[in-house]
């Protein structure tokens, strides 16, 4: 399967962590082969460990720690490397199962995308040999990867809630792996408001809803066949039914592509609010240069506007937020120390900080979390003198209590001193756990001159 020396060489790590599982019980690579071409093992036959231990994924990654695969043909998810560039090779055995898992409940869709590979008229569905996954295989699948899974994504292509099951499925992985992290994505039009409801209550941990568009119109430009208003009517009863249960999950996210005839001020000014109104945890946008003839030159990427609203876009963190005000944001201030002077320790000892912190966004900022994750704490980074990050993960401290929005708390945090004296870097910022480190979505940090001797 090897690729001749001269061909352009790549990297991927998907065979060292993910396997898909398409509807037909057919497991492929990656989620980016919308016509089954990459077959690694079927689990009708076979248990998802003879998969992932099994001769053809083997060979993949022996392929890959040479610099690529003619397995992996035109797939999008490969790395280019340079020319030149030497990696250390990954083992061939990736552990007895994989980490995470996506599950193709259906690849038929109830709407037709424009211009895209999975809308119905591609014939995706002519190349399953099942139209809905059968419940008892996912079960199998399910209870065999699942002591091993970190996370599941409940999508693929087509419309996961089609499946007339699609509910009990994810009370399924939930009640039977609560450790797992349950993440899909949907159109929302398959849904009624019960089954939204329903949805609630099976313990999923976040759902993503692409509506593109504020305006039925455009919306519809897009989404063809679709109805804007059923797709708000069923998230709006997912935000209410989470705030009647006085639940923390699913976290909902509004996920909205950007067209020439979507991404007018007052458009996305109209989302904005709706979100807002509706009570959605995050609107972002999608930036996209497909298809051609219908992608947003407007904020294309390199124009002031796409730079405007880098810290909302999906792929640019895991946090921002278009909801104004609504993306993280904290003032941290190591008000007890003199400013100027640095921070003194002795090697392998531990000082004590009472940094003052202020919530500068519109939301409250949770001390606790049912699954943990998604809570905020106060996190220490150690950095090199010149500033190269040496530990991350240097300290952890726990906010007294939920900190809302414009308050402020002293958070005590103790800092172990590096056993290596020298000087260092010491950086604070706040962390959603799991999630990301507000830095990422533009929240300023401080940092802190450490001398250990």
């Amino acid at each position: 399967m090897s690729l001749n020396h001269q061909a352009t060489r790549f990297s991927c790590s998907w065979p060292w962590s993910t396997l898909v599982l398409t509807c037909d019980g057919r497991v492929v690579c990656g989620c980016a082969d919308p016509y089954v071409q990459r077959v690694l093992g079927d689990v009708r036959t076979h248990t998802v460990g003879d998969v992932w231990t099994g001769d053809t994924v083997r060979a993949l990654r022996a392929d890959l720690n040479e610099g690529g695969s003619t397995f992996c043909g035109d797939c999008p998810l490969k790395l280019p490397l340079d020319a030149n560039a030497v990696s250390a090779p990954r083992a061939i055995d990736a552990g007895a199962l994989p980490s995470r898992l996506y599950i193709e409940c259906t690849a038929a869709c109830n709407i037709s995308c424009l211009d895209a590979c999975c809308a119905p008229e591609t014939g995706i569905t002519r190349t399953r040999e099942a139209g809905m996954l059968d419940f008892d295989l996912f079960t199998k699948v399910v209870d065999e990867a699942g002591p091993a899974l970190a996370r599941i994504d409940f999508f693929n292509y087509g419309e996961a809630f089609l499946h007339k099951r699609a509910v009990e499925m994810c009370r399924y992985i939930k009640e039977r792996f609560p450790q797992i992290y349950l993440y899909t994505s949907t159109n929302g039009l398959a849904l009624t408001e019960a089954r939204a409801r329903a949805l609630v209550h099976s313990g999923i941990d976040e759902v993503t809803f692409s509506v593109d568009g504020a305006f039925p119109e455009s919306y519809a430009r897009y989404r063809q066949r679709g109805d804007f208003d059923v797709a708000l009517r069923n998230l709006r009863a997912m935000a209410d039914e989470k705030r009647r249960a006085d639940r923390d999950v699913p976290f909902l996210n509004w996920r909205y592509i950007l067209f020439r005839w979507n991404d007018s001020a007052e458009e996305m000014d109209q989302a904005r609010a709706l979100a807002a109104e509706i009570g959605v945890d995050r609107l972002t946008w999608e930036i996209t240069d497909h298809p051609e003839s219908a992608y947003s030159r407007r904020f294309a990427p390199g124009t002031p506007e796409h730079t405007a609203i880098r810290r909302e876009i999906w792929d640019d963190n895991n946090l921002g937020n278009a909801i104004p005000g609504a993306t993280p944001r904290a003032r941290i201030d190591f008000h007890r120390l003199v400013p100027g002077l640095p921070l003194v320790g002795r090697r392998g000892s531990r000082v004590q900080l009472r940094p003052r912190v202020q919530n500068l966004s519109t939301r409250p900022f949770p001390a606790q979390a049912s699954y943990g994750r998604r809570l905020v704490r106060l996190g220490a980074q150690l950095r090199g003198p010149d500033g190269s990050m040496t530990n991350r993960d240097h300290a952890r401290a726990w906010l007294p209590s939920t900190l809302e929005p414009g308050q402020t708390h002293d958070i005590p945090i103790e800092i172990p001193m590096p056993d290596t004296p020298g000087r260092y870097q010491l950086t604070l910022d706040l962390v959603s756990e799991g999630i990301d480190w507000f830095e990422a979505c533009g929240s300023p940090t401080t940092t802190a001159t450490l001398v250990v001797w």
